[in-house]
Order: C-alpha cells, then structure tokens, then sequence
C-alpha cells in the first residue's frame, strides 16, 4: 500500500494548489487536502484531524499558540498606521526624496526598507503588516501596478537576507544553527555569492517587469479587472491633518530599536510591537477617528491571517506524519552521486511539499544533517547549502507567507502570485547554482 500513501501524499498537494488557485479559503482547502492524504495512507481518520497529540487541530493550535500574538500585535499596529494616515505621510516623504519622476527607484527604495527592516532581524509577517499599507499609498500615488509589490517586498525580504547575505537573523538561517553549532555567518563567502546573485537577478527582473507594465498602459487597479478594491486605500486626504513625517515614523523607529537593542532578550518582538502600538495611541490620538475601530480592525485581520496561516501549517504537518511522505523522504536521500546533490533535492523537495523554507530546514536538521556529516561534508556547507535549497520551492499556493501575503494586499494566486514565485524560487535556484560551483573550489 505504499504506493496508494505516495500518490496520496502528492494528490494532496495539488489539491491545495488547485483549491487555492479556484479561489476557495485555505482554511477549508487545508483539511479537505488532509484528509485525502490522511484515507490514502490508511491513517486514523478522527486521530489525525482532531487527535490530542500529532494531528492537524494540535499543528494548527501550536501555530496559533507561537505566533498569533505577533499577527494580533502587527495587524494592530499597521492599522495604526494606515488610520492616523501616517502611511501617507512617510509615502510623501519618500516620493519627495527619491522623487516621483522613476517608478523603478521607488520600487528600489520599498525593497530597501524591507531589506533593512528583516537584515535587522524583524520577522517577514511584521514586515508585511507594516509595509502594505504604506507600499499600497505610494504605488496609488504612483500609478504603479499593484500586481508589482511582490517584487520588492519578497526581493528585499524573502531573499538574500532571508537564506544568504552572512548573519542575516532569519528563522531560516538561525535553525541550522542550533543543529550544527555553526554560525549565522556560516560559509560567508557563498552566502556573499548567493546575495549578489538574488540581489542582481532581482533588481533586473523587477525592471523588465516594471517596463512592461508601463508598455501595456497598466495602472494601479488594473489587476482589479473592473472589480471593486475591498483592501483598497483611502480617498484623498486632506494634507494639513497628516502627522509629521517625525510622529509617523516614531512607532517603526521605537519598534526596530527596542528590536536591536534587546536583540538577546526573549520575545523581545512582542514587547517591541506593543510598545509601538502604545505610543501610536498617544501620538496618533488625534487623526484617527476612532481607537475602538482602529483595535477591532486590527484584531479582526489578524485572526483571517493568522488561522489562514496556522491552517497551511496544519497541513504540512499531516503531511510530514503520513507513511507516504516517509517512503519519499527516504527515496529523496537515497539519490545517487554527490550527497551534496542529496542534500539539495532533500531541502528543495521538502519545501516544496510543505510549502514551508523553514519547516523544511527544520526537517533536514533533525533528520537528515547528522548523516550528511558524517559523510564528511563540512557543517558550514550544510548549513548554508540547506538555507538556500529550502528556498527554491517555499513561495507555493499552500504557503503560509503567500497566504498571509495576499490576504493583507487583496491580490490572489492569479494575480501577483507569478512574481513572488519567479522572485523567490527561480532566484533561490539561480543562487543556489552559482553557491554550488563556488563549493566546488571552496569546499
């Protein structure tokens, strides 16, 4: 019956895919997915959804319990944001810097700032709350594509300083860490070689992109199709209400200094956004209408993402304890030639079925990593080889972060989904390429 949970294991990835590209709600698509493994591989139907101990309600739960806090904080904090219209004012200040007469470098300077804000260890799903609203300004004031934001926000944060550029603080790279006793510096030199590659690939795609918008007479809404922007933003504001450019920017700049400051401290995030978010009450008192709306906001997007997320979570985890997902695994290092090829097609395949750059690495680490050393490949190439090959598959449909992504921009998997695949993935894989070679003489 092997076969029966192996091909189970694979219809239940394409069937989240196919649910989420015809548009149905993770939270639903996540358990119909199980469940189609989970009869496949002859498992405890009721054990494995709703069980006490490895099943999906208990991954969903543990999702929510690690990080709803910091959805709950950073959905606040953006609505904060966005109300006070202090996201217009650091828009305008951005324009007036940089200057309105080049879309491109206005979409250089959005990956900038998300470059900056995760190097300086603020995880991806702050970054996004944060970002969103202010990127959704500018690309209005702009008339730049919607569609297009995914390549700046993931380029600068879901890249080079998520898998490569040395002593990024990212989940990804901290997790090889603890496994290996290396470094977040692990390997600089390919991790040097990876950044330049991820950097490069992205800023030219991203024009390519830009320019062919521009071509086709695109516009801010085009991706709207005629339909109405329910996360759209707001009409004209009047420009003597908004707050200086010095009290809009005082939350995020509290927020990242509390972060670096106390960066040993434990769940130093939480204390850092909910001190934003007091002094955005304070500071924001007067241009918001209301603080009770501003809250219920907040916290009611933060649930939609959070479940969503925790739900794409819970999947992966069915997945991982399915017997067929065994037998791939171990089909996946038993591949012939180099192990380092092994320890690629492992790390890659593995985000790709989870959906997950992290859950993937994990995996490796606890699993697969102690036998790739003793085969005499050296910890720092393990480590940054697995970081980057995790990240050449992890933006997928059933992704948590593209989940999250397009629930706070209103894009879907038709529109926007392309750019964060080829931004993410297909420059994960050009990088990984170009690390491998170097390896060759390195290592």
């Amino acid at each position: 019956m092997e076969i029966l949970g192996i091909i189970g294991v694979f219809i239940g990835i394409l069937l989240i895919i196919w649910f989420s590209v015809k548009g149905l709600h993770i939270i639903i698509a996540a358990p119909l997915s199980a469940l189609v493994v989970i009869l496949a591989n002859q498992m405890d139907i009721f054990g494995s959804l709703v069980g006490q101990e490895n099943s999906f309600m208990t991954a969903l739960a543990g999702f929510l319990i690690n990080n709803f806090a910091i959805f709950l904080l950073g959905a606040i904090l953006a609505q904060y944001m966005e109300k006070s219209n202090a996201t217009v004012s650091i828009a305008n200040f951005i324009l007036s810097k940089v200057g309105m007469g080049s879309k491109y470098m206005i979409m250089v300077a959005i990956m900038a700032i998300a470059a900056l804000l995760t190097y300086g260890g603020i995880s991806l799903f702050v970054v996004m709350f944060a970002l969103v609203p202010l990127a959704k300004r500018i690309f209005k004031q702009m008339d730049i594509n919607w569609e297009l934001f995914p390549i700046p926000l993931f380029l600068g944060a879901g890249t080079f300083t998520m898998s490569s550029l040395p002593g990024n603080p990212s989940v990804q790279n901290a997790i090889p860490t603890t496994a290996l006793g290396t470094s977040l510096t692990a390997a600089p030199i390919l991790g040097l070689i990876g950044s330049a590659v991820l950097l490069a690939f992205g800023l030219l795609y991203m024009k390519w992109c830009l320019d062919r918008s521009v071509k086709n007479g695109e516009h801010f809404d085009t991706y709207l199709e005629g339909k109405v922007d329910l996360k759209g933003v707001a009409g004209d504001v009047d420009e003597l209400k908004l707050p200086s450019i010095w009290i809009s920017l005082a939350p995020i700049v509290t927020l990242i200094a509390i972060i670096l400051i106390f960066s040993s401290v434990a769940n130093i995030i939480l204390v850092a956004l909910a001190a934003a978010i007091v002094l955005s009450a304070i500071l924001y008192h007067s241009y918001i209408p209301s603080q009770n709306m501003t809250l219920n906001a907040g916290a009611t997007g933060a649930i939609m993402a959070a479940f969503s997320t925790s739900s794409s979570v819970a999947f992966g985890s069915v997945l991982t304890l399915a017997p067929g997902f065994v037998v791939i695994q171990q089909a996946i290092t038993s591949i012939p030639g180099s192990p380092v090829i092994g320890l690629v097609a492992s790390s890659a395949l593995l985000s790709g079925i989870t959906g997950s750059a992290s859950g993937a690495i994990g995996i490796v680490m606890n699993t697969l990593a102690p036998d790739y050393i003793a085969m005499g490949i050296n910890p720092e190439l393990v480590h940054r080889i697995t970081v980057i090959a995790a990240a050449t598959l992890t933006a997928m449909p059933h992704s948590g972060v593209v989940i999250t992504f397009n629930n706070l921009t209103g894009l879907s998997i038709k529109h926007g989904f392309i750019h964060q695949f080829i931004i993410t993935n297909v420059a994960h894989l050009l990088a990984l390429i170009a690390v491998l070679i170097a390896s060759a003489f390195l290592y």
